[in-house]
């Protein structure tokens, strides 16, 4: 790898350790090596370690939440059809950022209100979705908070569970009670 690295490089080298080893191993010294790099590249684009973290709650925030709604919008089609390629597509997601993200969240204040501001979002892109379905307000709330709670329960279950994507095999049978 060049020596001369973006701070994209660091943030996305950073994403790769979270999501493989928690933020406890989010660290300038190992991903500098893990990089090929010194200590002073870091710095070059960031102040500190805090710096780094917050770029990379930013950067799982576009990707996780942005980045998914645009992929899914792009596809077109009915809302229906979005709602049914966006299940479809979260619930074949690896998860282990997203587990990352939430367990780092469980101890810190700052992550606990990216994850919060990024449920929010999801919440509200799944009520728009489900109004355009037709929904009522009250049953489009309930419907994308029950849809997005299977989701999440997946990525959770995922680290427990070897034998299989559970959500994904269900999608066929749970889509039509949440889609109609």
């Amino acid at each position: 790898m060049s020596n001369r690295l973006a701070r994209e490089d660091w943030i996305h080298e950073g994403l790769r350790l979270l999501r493989e080893a928690g933020v406890d191993s989010v660290r300038v010294e190992p991903l500098a090596k893990r990089l090929g790099v010194t200590k002073g590249s870091f710095y070059w684009h960031f102040a500190d370690r805090p710096a780094l973290l917050s770029a990379l709650c930013d950067a799982w925030r576009e990707r996780s939440t942005v980045g998914v709604a645009a992929r899914v919008e792009a596809e077109g089609g009915t809302p229906r059809d979005r709602l049914e390629r966006l299940f479809r597509l979260t619930a074949s997601a690896d998860g282990r950022l997203e587990r990352a993200m939430r367990a780092w969240a469980a101890h810190d204040p700052a992550a606990q209100a990216v994850v919060a501001g990024v449920d929010e979002r999801r919440i509200a892109y799944l009520v728009a979705r489900f109004t355009e379905i037709g929904c009522d307000a009250d049953t489009a709330l309930a419907r994308a908070r029950f849809g997005y709670l299977a989701l999440i329960g997946q990525f959770t279950r995922q680290e427990a569970d070897s034998n299989g994507n559970w959500l994904s095999d269900s999608l066929d049978r749970m889509l039509p009670l949440l889609l109609t």
